[in-house]
């Protein structure tokens, strides 16, 4: 029952992660859409005036807003992080011994991750005689370590398919660990003309993507920008 619980709450939170993605993602689109002001930009004129451009309570609001969902957006995340790890640990345990008399195994429902994070039909029966990972667990386990939270319209990366929100778990060679953003630069960098595999988290689910870093007439090879998570 306790693996039974502990995938209910799973789902659950998932659910309210995705929830606030897109929040953010509506919140982020409106804040860069050409014209605005940005995540960060500045609220005033170039004489120190406030602009007149934009409702600025409004830019405030949404600015403080997706700061809370921001953190709210870690808090679920580090919970999912242990509750998958526990499932994943569970389902990897050794398997109950036959009970006496019983002419069969024993029913344990030790969830597969990919089951849980992709509410497959796939029945509890055929997850328990699953005891290699999929390519799906070592996603789920494979924490984000960025997001996109700005793309220039008809770079690189909006013309390969990234978009606003997407959570960066794999670019090229680089994954979670340490000087992120230098080995994310590196990576294009290196690869200049080359196509890069990219895996990432878009409203709760993996995707797989091709980016190819290019020179364009904008700035960088990419014309996105990856926030550090």
């Amino acid at each position: 029952m306790v693996g039974t619980d502990l995938k209910a709450e799973t789902m659950k939170l998932m659910e309210k992660r995705t929830a606030i993605e897109a929040e953010m993602n509506v919140i982020i689109e409106r804040l860069t859409r050409p014209g605005g002001p940005g995540l960060s930009g500045n609220l005033v004129d170039s004489e120190g005036f406030p602009r007149t451009d934009i409702d600025i309570p409004v830019v405030r609001a949404e600015r403080r807003r997706l700061s809370e969902l921001r953190n709210d957006h870690k808090e679920i995340t580090d919970k999912l992080d242990e509750n998958i790890q526990v499932l994943h640990s569970a389902r990897l345990a050794p398997r109950s011994a036959p009970a006496k008399g019983s002419g069969g195994a024993v029913g344990l429902d030790l969830t597969n991750t990919s089951h849980v994070d992709a509410a497959a039909s796939e029945s509890s029966h055929n997850i328990a005689q699953r005891d290699t990972p999929t390519d799906m667990d070592v996603v789920i386990l494979s924490r984000p370590f960025a997001v996109v939270d700005e793309i220039t319209d008809g770079s690189p990366a909006a013309e390969d398919g990234l978009q606003l929100g997407d959570q960066i778990v794999k670019f090229g060679n680089v994954e979670s660990g340490d000087n992120l953003l230098q080995r994310l630069s590196s990576e294009a960098q290196a690869n200049q003309g080359h196509a890069l595999t990219l895996v990432a988290m878009r409203q709760g689910e993996p995707i797989n993507l091709t980016v190819t870093p290019r020179a364009w007439q904008g700035r960088g090879l990419l014309g996105c920008h990856f926030r550090i998570l």
